[in-house]
């Protein structure tokens, strides 16, 4: 089949499909991480040899006066903060709250006339049409500039000039910025050739898709400049681009020192070759030694070029401030591809389409390649050459998603049966029969499309060619005119040759004196006796066909029999826990139907029995291989739910200590943290999947329980880890109902195995998830549901061919919940190129970023955190100087010029080098790193997108009867106004933010309290009133929840409040109390890695 053509739209196959049934999805929910009082960092990344060590001068925030900010006293018993609970501490971050925010007007659009431009045509190489925009560089607006013309400065290093007479640009500034000590907010002095940020940013069709940054070109009189506001007739000389990008700049010397600016960090400071006379080279500021207190200058920027305006006497300017819209925004992005990419239904028929972005809701017609809901790619046009590859640095990586859940009008993959002789396949390397099969000698044969094999048609499977060379049956058959679609398996293709029976699920409950106390036994209790009518079951099937069984344990282990005749349940005993058997075989594992009552009464029975415990030890290893043994015992696959509260400390295999040390934290033994404290546990993971045994972990730990090794065997085992600190069940309750439902119920492929097959010229090299791998090509999963991705990076051992493309076949064999073993197959055709700038035309950043996150969360395992944060920043380097060398047009080496499709690679590269994982604030536990390690190792784009850049939505902005989302803004305090209140979600927290100055209506609309001092801090239900705010306020929240795979817990955070400082860690565009760089630092840092790679 030739993929560029169109297909006729594909018939229904004439047979009955099973179709998933839409289960409610709750949601995400991991609970805030906290963040820590100030730390001296030195310069970006930890201190580097020769550069400073000590913090920078002049900061302006004071480490609280009681060391570590006090925890509540409902969360005494816990310890530090964790995302399992919020920490309460007393230090701004950001602003003082008696600077007003000087704000920009809403409504303004991205590229009103502000300002007259520089405009430079951008000239490309020989690729593509001629490019239809000019780089736009953006100017001081409103500043009155006074000085006399300066000359033209020398040509020196890197076509920049020296400063005339500027002191020095590293001093005594409040709130140093990690690359540049300007204060926050205020612009670097701005010698000839260096300057503010431009931006170039053609539309996404354009050939010579880049953004790029600029100062002035160096040299020569400065082009004129009004002083004062724009007069609405004065436009640019570039194309419209899509935010304000106009830069104003504060004046140093109208800053008494202390006084805390309410803007980001400004841009670059001016960057030298080292010959240049003025002062000593700043890297962006604190890279150099400490100096003295800065000096005041004596004008705003002596000899700097008058703007237009006669020369006059230095005169005292208000403070600007540095626009922060003058750079790429991802909320622009966001809504750009919204608008041009969400009414239109994305149809895969046409090789190498880069899909619309994650955070867009689309919808798909498979038409020969598979969903990007089941498979992104990090570029739809790889290299041809490994050469190219290595040149460029862009990963070739893979997410894939084999059971992804799709939204109610897409349907699911169709079955096809090939009775006893099964799938077809080519008999040399055994891919599946696909759409880019070639049929040969009128349909006798076909030519594999992976290895070039030719392969007979059995009989029964043969069809005529039409005039085109397709089978006249292509579109009946759906693997001939799909991208995705699943196969039954015959019985080859099962254990021991022989059907698998259905899976089983075991509940493990942990009755330590912890979770009797805590009223997490009853809870639960309570709670599976309505949820085991929800097991998932198969298509239309009546009853679920899984059987259930149920294990307590302490320091032993109970195992219950609740066969249907018994007239009560039986317990049975096990203490030698050194050597796990299982007691009984018959009852233990039962259908729910017919064991209802027996059930019933045990569930109404475990609480009171274990009541007046006071046994406080528990074991876990023996648990897990008690239901791994009931598990082989009966023959079948499953799931184990374990509930448990504490460090396994009893005398057992699996024991552990308590090795948590903050002191390891930036050291080159940190990397033992993430690590297993015994080999135990992968050795009973290896087991586990073999057994086809998938493990869920519910944790609910007062205190250090060593998440890194106990999520060795539900990581290894495909399983999934929830983690509720500080368990109090009037408040997490909702929480961990949410995800305990939608876990029990979700559908899951049991004792999965799953290979991914590429064409001639690319293989499979590296795979990312939670996963076993027993060889370097098989990924076997005891489990996989349809939140978990495995994620799989590509490397070229020949030459791939511009004609032919490269293909990629992913190949699931797994049992389904009725017991029913399949094949999913999903297909994915990519271009190929023999130019560079045709692979940056077609790069998805968020599935970069995802691969990238991954990469990094797996490399702290072996190597120090700090080498992982330099390899990430070195590697974004590359990729963008390589761009700029080779497919960006010359200019000079002050602009900063990234590809359209990458713009927003800097600032979500950020989020990732600031995460908890990376940068660890004071309060972020060791548990709290481990457990989200682990949770974005298997993460889909989407949740990885929305997990390092949340959503902030303003709540009060759009009208009250609109019921669509309101439109984000971007996550940074900046973006606040004390006047709204805003929702901000990241897929694991969900934060209620409440300015101080929000109107009386709204607060007794949301809250039925008559002022803001009244609201309850920390509260997480609002009340349910009768009003359109707050019913439409409780209704976005039921829709974000929904879109989440974990339930969010709400907390309400009031301005100026202690919980403030857990919100604000969340808006990653600023520079974070752990030491990370703000957006315009980052991106000031990269600007300069790049320039370095480029001389």
């Amino acid at each position: 089949m030739n993929v560029n053509q169109s297909a006729p739209p594909v018939p229904p196959f004439g047979q009955p499909q099973p179709i998933y049934p839409g289960y409610h999805q709750s949601s995400y929910g991991g609970q805030p991480g906290s963040t820590a009082p100030p730390t001296p960092y030195g310069a970006y990344n930890g201190p580097v040899p020769g550069y400073q060590q000590t913090p920078p001068q002049g900061m302006s925030r004071a480490p609280p006066s009681s060391g570590a900010p006090p925890a509540s006293t409902a969360q005494a018993p816990c310890g530090p903060a964790t995302y399992g609970q919020f920490g309460q501490g007393d230090v701004q971050n950001g602003p003082s709250s008696t600077v007003q925010v000087q704000r920009l007007p809403g409504s303004q659009p991205f590229g009103s006339p502000l300002a007259p431009v520089v405009s430079q045509p951008a000239v490309l190489q020989s690729y593509g049409p001629p490019p239809t925009s000019a780089q736009v560089t953006t100017q001081l607006a409103g500043m009155q500039i006074s000085g006399a013309v300066a000359p033209a400065p020398p040509t020196s290093g890197m076509g920049y000039g020296p400063p005339t007479s500027l002191a020095s640009a590293s001093g005594s500034f409040p709130n140093s910025g990690l690359y540049g000590s300007y204060p926050q907010g205020q612009a670097p002095p701005i010698g000839q050739a260096q300057g503010y940020l431009g931006v170039q940013t053609p539309q996404r069709s354009a050939p010579s898709q880049a953004s790029s940054f600029t100062p002035p070109a160096s040299g020569g009189p400065r082009m004129p400049s009004v002083t004062g506001p724009l007069l609405p007739g004065q436009g640019f000389g570039g194309p419209p681009v899509s935010q304000p990008n106009h830069v104003s700049s504060p004046s140093p010397q109208a800053l008494p020192p202390g006084t805390q600016m309410t803007g980001p960090p400004g841009p670059p400071p001016p960057m030298h070759s080292p010959q240049q006379p003025g002062y000593q080279l700043q890297q962006n500021g604190s890279f150099g030694p400490a100096r003295g207190p800065q000096p005041n200058y004596g004008s705003p920027y002596p000899g700097a070029a008058t703007f237009g305006s006669q020369p006059g006497p230095p005169q005292p300017l208000p403070p600007k401030r540095l626009d922060p819209d003058a750079i790429p925004s991802p909320i622009q992005v966001i809504e750009d591809d919204r608008n041009n990419r969400g009414t239109e239904p994305f149809v895969t028929g046409v090789r190498g389409q880069v899909p619309p972005l994650v955070t867009t809701n689309f919808l798909v017609k498979d038409q020969g390649n598979a969903s990007p809901r089941y498979i992104r790619c990090t570029s739809y046009n790889i290299p041809c050459t490994s050469d190219m590859a290595k040149q460029a640095q862009v990963p070739l990586a893979a997410v894939i998603k084999p059971l992804a859940r799709l939204p109610p009008e897409e349907a699911s993959p169709y079955v096809v049966d090939h009775g006893e002789s099964g799938p077809l396949r080519c008999n040399r390397c055994k891919a599946y029969m696909c759409p880019f099969m070639q049929f040969i000698e009128g349909g006798r044969r076909f030519q594999c499309c992976f290895c070039s094999c030719i392969n007979d048609v059995p009989p029964q499977y043969f069809q005529h060619l039409d005039h085109t060379g397709k089978r006249v049956d292509a579109y009946d058959r759906p693997e001939l005119s799909l991208g995705s679609y699943e196969f039954l398996a015959t019985v080859d293709y099962c254990k021991n040759n022989k059907f698998p029976s259905p899976p089983a699920f075991i509940f493990m409950i942990d009755v330590s004196y912890n979770a009797i106390r805590t009223g997490l036994v009853r809870l639960l209790c309570e709670e599976l006796k309505s949820l085991l009518d929800f097991l998932p079951r198969e298509g239309g099937a009546e009853e679920s066909a899984i059987r259930v069984g149920f294990v307590t344990y302490n320091k032993v282990l109970h195992f219950y029999n609740v066969k249907s005749s018994l007239a009560q349940p039986q317990m049975m005993v096990v203490s030698d826990v050194a050597d796990m058997f299982v007691p009984l075989l018959d009852g233990f594992l039962v259908n729910v139907i017919e064991s209802r009552a027996v059930i019933t009464s045990l569930l109404d029975q475990i609480p009171e029995m274990f009541a007046d415990t006071r046994e406080t030890e528990t074991v876990f290893a023996p648990v897990i291989q008690a239901g791994m043994e009931a598990l082989k015992a009966a023959e079948c696959a499953g799931k184990l739910f374990l509930f448990h509260t504490s460090l396994p400390m009893a005398e057992a295999p699996g024991k552990l200590k308590n090795r948590d040390d903050r002191k390891l934290i930036n050291t080159d033994k940190e990397k033992t943290l993430f690590q297993p404290q015994t080999g135990a546990y992968q050795t009973l993971a290896k087991e586990c999947v073999a057994q086809g045994c998938c493990v869920d972990l519910f944790l609910f730990p007062n205190q250090y329980v060593d998440v890194a090794t106990l999520s060795v065997v539900p990581q290894l085992t495909g399983g999934s880890v929830y983690k509720y600190a500080c368990f109090q069940v009037e408040n997490d309750q909702e929480r961990f109902l949410s995800d305990l439902r939608r876990d029990v119920q979700k559908v899951v492929g049991f004792d999965a195995v799953m290979r991914v097959r590429t064409s001639t010229g690319i293989r499979a090299v590296d795979f990312f998830g939670a996963f076993y791998m027993s060889n370097t090509t098989d990924v076997e999963l005891a489990g996989l549901d349809g939140d978990k991705t495995v994620t799989v990076e590509f490397k070229h051992d020949d030459r791939l061919n511009e004609e032919s493309g490269a293909l990629l076949q992913c190949a699931l064999l797994y049992t389904s919940c009725a017991g029913q073993r399949r094949l999913r197959i999903h297909n994915l055709a990519l271009n190929c190129c023999t130019q560079l700038a045709d692979m940056y035309r077609n790069c998805e950043t968020d599935t970069l970023i995802n691969y990238m996150a991954k990469f990094a969360y797996r490399a702290v395992l072996n190597s120090p955190v700090k080498a992982v944060r330099d390899t990430l920043i070195t590697q974004c380097a590359q990729i963008l100087a390589c761009y700029r060398k080779n497919c960006a047009s010359p200019s000079s080496a002050g602009q900063l010029i990234l590809p359209e499709c990458m713009k927003l690679l800097p600032v979500y590269l950020n989020c990732v080098l600031k995460s908890d994982v990376l940068q660890p604030g004071a309060e972020v536990t060791t548990d709290d790193r481990a457990y989200v390690r682990q949770l974005v190792t298997s993460m889909d784009v989407a949740e990885t997108n929305v997990f390092f850049y949340p959503r902030l939505l303003p709540l009060t902005k759009s009208p009250i009867e609109s019921t669509t989302e309101p439109p984000a803004v971007r996550a940074s305090e900046e973006r606040l106004s004390n006047g709204d209140v805003y929702l901000l979600e990241n897929g694991l927290n969900l934060f209620l933010w409440v300015g101080a100055s929000v109107q009386q209506g709204v607060v007794q609309s949301l809250f039925s309290v008559s002022s803001f001092s009244q609201i309850t801090s920390g509260l997480s239900v609002l009340p349910i009133l009768d009003n359109p705010l707050s019913k439409k306020v409780r209704d976005l929240i039921d829709s974000l929840r929904a879109q989440r795979s974990r339930y969010m817990k709400l907390i309400v955070v009031k301005q100026e409040d202690k919980l403030e400082m857990l919100f604000k860690h969340f808006l990653v565009e600023d520079k974070s109390l752990s030491g990370g760089a703000s957006y315009v630092d980052f991106l000031c840092h990269m600007h300069k890695e790049i320039r370095q790679l480029l001389s």
